[in-house]
């Protein structure tokens, strides 16, 4: 490929905050032991904090973010990857304080790579990125009700921000596992799509947006939480004995005011999904058991494929809340 590449650049200077594509070449890229010709990207809610202005978490400028990437090695200095190696990167600060995946070309630690299954393309593993991958964790929190804890069969599992990306692939995980799936939106117009997903159930989010009392009526085996706050405390006090609540968002907000009660009568689980930095061997399982999970062929149908010019127009829309699905970025359009 050529020496010169394309890449989306955010920089800062005082109060000046900007974001441009442009051409550079690999003497730009500083970090790590692995070169990798990149096929697709996404776009993270944490994408798009970085993107509007560094969201406090880039701390060098210039910088290129994309917390995923997908792709194919060009070049290692580590005897873990050689040329043609297909590979997955997600999570591990890379985006933030490491170069990202808006890039053509990437450079990253080897120790931050995962090898590509062979039941996936680098495409569908972008279709996943950070948000599939954290729904497969949480889907396999839920399960370990049964496999790990050997409790009772994991039958109803309520999913809260269920149109966003991790909301969306957790409800079709869960579905392939067997569960009955409810699923809690504020966007009454997508109730068709999140049921042809898998979702048995839509519940408005209003009906979780109050007040929790000090313990409601158990009616959850497992929950996977996207949105924190008074949604994520009315789904503790109603999820059954030994239910597992899988946190992996705060779309609503940061804080959580709830009591020790469900806790200490139920013996709920709270699991926080830290998908950013889970281990290799964890996170080769999980890949490896995507293709099984996830229908491919009905995501295609909700997802949308930018260029990374295209995302610099793209990315408020998912800080508005105003995104379903995935969006996927294209380094080669």
């Amino acid at each position: 490929m050529s020496d010169q590449f394309k890449a989306l650049i955010v920089d800062q200077d005082g109060e000046n905050f900007t974001r441009e594509v442009k051409s550079i070449d690999k003497s730009f890229l500083k970090h790590g032991d692995v070169t990798v010709k990149v096929d697709y990207s996404d776009l993270n809610f944490k994408d798009g904090m970085i993107l509007k202005n560094g969201g406090r978490l880039v701390k060098e400028f210039p910088h290129i973010p994309g917390i995923d990437f997908s792709g194919k090695v060009l070049e290692s200095e580590n005897s873990k990857f050689k040329e043609g190696d297909e590979v997955i990167l997600t999570g591990f600060r890379v985006g933030e304080i490491f170069y990202g995946g808006y890039s053509q070309v990437a450079k990253v630690n080897a120790e931050f790579l995962v090898n590509k299954p062979n039941s996936l393309t680098t495409k569908q593993a972008m279709i996943l990125g950070t948000a599939g991958f954290t729904s497969l964790m949480s889907a396999f929190a839920i399960q370990a009700r049964e496999s790990i804890l050997l409790g009772e069969r994991v039958n109803d599992v309520l999913v809260t921000g269920a149109t966003g990306g991790v909301g969306s692939i957790s409800i079709m995980a869960l579905t392939k596992l067997g569960y009955n799936v409810t699923a809690v939106t504020g966007k009454d117009s997508k109730s068709d799509y999140l049921k042809s997903l898998g979702a048995k159930n839509i519940v408005n989010r209003a009906e979780f947006d109050k007040d929790p009392r000090l313990l409601d009526k158990g009616l959850w085996d497992g929950v996977v939480d996207t949105v924190g706050g008074k949604i994520l405390a009315n789904a503790i006090v109603q999820t059954k004995p030994n239910g597992i609540v899988a946190v992996c968002g705060n779309a609503n907000n940061n804080e959580l005011n709830t009591s020790v009660v469900p806790f200490m009568l139920r013996g709920i689980k709270l699991w926080g999904m830290d998908s950013a930095n889970c281990s290799i061997k964890r996170r080769e399982f999980i890949w490896g058991e995507a293709s099984k999970l996830i229908d491919f062929d009905l995501l295609e149908k909700s997802i949308l494929i930018v260029s990374l010019e295209e995302l610099i127009e793209t990315y408020p829309k998912i800080l508005k809340g105003e995104i379903s699905g995935r969006v996927l970025v294209d380094l080669n359009k």
